[in-house]
């Protein structure tokens, strides 16, 4: 008996030894990357959740940078990645989408945006993807922005900066959530906050609060409460969905009413199809900017002199303004803000909410000897380009004056906050214009003093953790 216990050790060893060396080294018809795929089956995920206070590069990405190079492999939830701070490896991969590469999502991600019975991977087609980039460009792009959009943002901002006043303190980042997630659904679907007993903004809060949580969907942990909260909103989605299709009368100007009107011309139209275009355009555009405004509110504040010089370019913009025959901001004043887009740009440099973008290889990708195999996940480093000091010199310094000195074919190839290559986001001229106006308002009419200055944290998506309080007060 012992000899057959100790023979049984044996071979559990030698096949424990076989599977951990298969692990740490994967199949590859070339050259991996370098780096370690750490341990077993959770890689090295607990590592990347570990969360940072700074805006640097997350520790996990930075260290590896500096061991392997600017190029690294790893396993992160299960699936073999690729980390790429290569700026001409990124700028190749955005081009070969749909040839060498597919969108693709984590599992952890997509069983939070992707309904049951849907596919995980990017799924579209060429034709369903240009459906979908040319519905919100129709709703969200430049020319519904100056044909409709512009009075309507401003007056919103207008009329939510003038409650935020009267209140004795404002939490920044809970306040400019309910502002643009509230406006974005009643223009995604006709959602009406003053007459809804759903609390929109507050349900999409929480999702968002804990979607990056390590993905353990046991009771009481935040990736519970994330998945919990996804429920409400697409049963709440569901309901309003239904409603509209059995109302007689469908004259809202909004993308449920298009998606409806284009189910009989467009087989891919489902009910399902409309949730997740409904949920998906509302997490990108309300999350993103009310990241951006509360870390705004953070650099203006520590930096007087860029605060001086983007007061004085708005109220120059109002002093030309008067005796108009357009009493609110036309297209002509949001192209004339130079310095506030520059303002903009270096927050979203500092502050990329995401470390990089996702893609899936469809096949083998060979690049600088290395070979990244079908099936592989890579992420694009865009956090690491903007932190780059070879591209940005003093990187960690807030100084939107950098943007004057740089050159077009820089920018287009390292600065990309809202995506690249086909798949940049269609929501991007609409975020620049809702905080431009947002800062026009905020700067010629109000000031404030900060009570309680918040914190941020990368694990590794960049979050806010103790919301930034202040106090606004009318200008005399």
């Amino acid at each position: 008996m012992l000899t057959i216990g100790l023979v049984l050790v044996a071979l559990l060893v030698i096949y424990v030894t076989y599977w951990v060396n298969k692990w740490r080294n994967p199949k590859c018809t070339g050259v991996l990357p370098p780096g370690s795929m750490g341990f077993p089956l959770i890689g090295e995920s607990l590592q990347l959740l570990i969360p940072s206070y700074s805006f640097d590069l997350h520790p996990f990405i930075k260290k590896r940078i500096q061991r392997y190079g600017p190029i690294f492999r790893s396993n992160v939830a299960g699936r073999p990645i690729v980390f790429s701070a290569d700026p001409e490896l990124n700028h190749y991969i955005l081009s070969q989408e749909r040839r060498s590469v597919e969108l693709w999502y984590l599992d952890a991600f997509s069983n939070l945006f992707v309904l049951e019975g849907e596919s995980r991977t990017s799924g579209a087609t060429a034709s369903i993807h240009k459906y979908i980039r040319s519905l919100f460009l129709t709703h969200f792009g430049s020319e519904r922005l100056k044909g409709k959009l512009l009075p309507l943002i401003e007056d919103l901002i207008r009329t939510n900066l003038r409650s935020w006043s009267s209140q004795a303190t404002i939490e920044v980042k809970h306040c400019a959530s309910a502002l643009v997630c509230d406006f974005t659904a009643k223009l995604l679907f006709g959602y009406d906050a003053e007459k809804s007993s759903f609390k929109m903004s507050e349900k999409f809060e929480r999702f968002a609060e804990s979607f990056a949580a390590f993905p353990f969907n046991i009771p009481g942990t935040a990736y519970h409460r994330s998945i919990e909260n996804r429920k409400k909103l697409t049963t709440f989605l569901e309901r309003v969905l239904r409603e509209r299709k059995s109302s007689a009368e469908k004259s809202e100007e909004d993308i449920l009413n298009q998606t409806l009107d284009d189910m009989e011309k467009e087989e891919f139209i489902t009910d399902e199809f409309i949730i997740q275009i409904l949920f998906g355009g509302l997490f990108a555009i309300a999350e993103s900017i009310p990241i951006t405004i509360t870390l705004l509110f953070k650099f203006l504040s520590a930096h007087p002199s860029v605060l001086e010089e983007l007061t004085n370019e708005q109220e120059k913009i109002l002093k030309n303004r008067k005796g108009s025959d357009s009493p609110s901001i036309t297209w002509d004043d949001y192209k004339s803000m130079t310095f506030t887009i520059q303002v903009i740009n270096e927050t979203l440099r500092m502050g990329n909410i995401a470390p990089g973008l996702l893609r899936r290889t469809i096949r083998d990708v060979h690049y600088k000897g290395y070979t990244i195999p079908a099936s592989w996940t890579i992420m694009l480093l865009t956090s690491a380009s903007n932190l780059n000091p070879e591209l940005y010199k003093d990187p960690l310094e807030f100084n939107p004056w950098r943007w004057k000195d740089l050159d077009s074919q820089t920018i287009s190839k390292s600065f990309t906050p809202f995506g690249g290559g086909t798949r940049q986001c269609a929501g991007a001229d609409f975020s620049r214009v809702f905080i431009s106006i947002f800062l026009h308002v905020l700067v010629t009419k109000y000031r404030w003093t900060n009570i309680k200055e918040g914190k941020i944290s990368r694990s590794p998506m960049l979050r806010i953790r103790d919301d930034i309080h202040i106090k606004l007060f009318e200008k005399d």
